[in-house]
């Protein structure tokens, strides 16, 4: 007998990536289900955008210095600029900054944020992504990969990146490029790149990935926010252009899920990597990963169960 087909007919009741309420349409439903994330357009206003951007430059400036944030530089500009909004290419764990954080808590966010994690919603990583112009050296290059290698917790399933254009993404100044359908894969093997440049720290990639394979380039305007899954595969292109291309981001998960032991796992190295990073930074003897996302997570729906 022939292997039966896979039925592509939508059936209520049978998605799996999404939770059912009101706010998505079944079409909306059915596309997240087949490509593994949904783009929101001009779902984050003007006011809040200019209220972030100003933030950023005051960390950049460090007239601010939220407690804990990474302030990621490229280090082979650091002596022309000092540091500035030249420099600065990622503010990463901005949960102690207020103004910041109040991306994840926006109600508009978190109204579609529900629709995958459900009504108790953790903010576990955040990251404001200032793309800067590149050089031939593709430093700012980030290889395709996929979120839920950094992630010790689990199920993938009710976990999203809330992923929002801070000024116009397109091709030119390297916009995210997503493979849909990755979702529904396995957890693959990252690391570091071997090919492009000097990579930048825990910038890690698919090892295996192949260039041939089709992808799509997620050109947003100021505003538009994309909701992807932890296991879709993205990256992002070099920025072409003299400007800078920002982004503010927050992977969310319901307070549900559950820590895992990533030891004789893929995820392992990682894991090594992170906790001396960590340790240098503070001095700290006795770190685990666990620690660490605890240290990051914040309660910004409903009740704390699990995370």
């Amino acid at each position: 007998p022939t292997s039966a087909q896979v039925s592509a007919v939508p059936q209520p009741g049978r998605f799996c990536y999404t939770l059912d309420n009101d706010v998505l349409t079944t079409e909306q439903r059915q596309f997240y289900e087949d490509n593994g994330y949904l783009l929101i357009k001009k779902l984050v206003s003007d006011k809040d955008i200019e209220c972030f951007r100003k933030e950023f430059m005051r960390i950049c400036t460090k007239e601010v210095n939220p407690p804990g944030a990474m302030i990621m530089k490229d280090e082979s500009l650091r002596s022309q600029y000092g540091q500035s909004e030249k420099v600065v290419n990622k503010v990463q764990d901005f949960q102690e900054d207020k103004e910041l954080f109040r991306y994840c808590t926006l109600p508009e966010v978190l109204k579609y944020v529900e629709c995958f994690t459900g009504p108790n919603i953790m903010a576990m990583h955040t990251m404001l992504i200032n793309k800067l112009p590149d050089s031939d050296k593709q430093t700012f290059l980030h290889p395709m990969h996929q979120d839920l290698h950094y992630f010790p917790f689990r199920p993938a399933d009710r976990i999203v990146c809330s992923w929002t254009a801070m000024e116009r993404a397109d091709q030119d100044n390297g916009c995210l490029v997503v493979q849909p359908g990755t979702h529904k894969e396995p957890l693959k093997p990252h690391g570091y790149p071997k090919s492009e440049g000097k990579a930048n720290k825990l910038f890690h990639g698919l090892l295996d990935y192949d260039e041939k394979s089709p992808r799509v380039h997620l050109v947003m305007e100021k505003g538009d926010t994309v909701f992807f899954h932890p296991l879709l595969i993205h990256g992002s292109g070099i920025n072409k252009t003299s400007g800078f291309r920002k982004s503010i981001s927050c992977h969310f998960a319901s307070s549900q899920c559950y820590y895992i032991d990533v030891k004789n796992t893929d995820q392992e190295h990682l894991e090594k990597e992170i906790v001396e990073m960590v340790r240098k930074k503070y001095n700290a003897t006795s770190v685990e990963l666990r620690d660490i996302w605890n240290f990051r997570a914040r309660l910004v729906q409903g009740e704390r169960i699990n995370l």
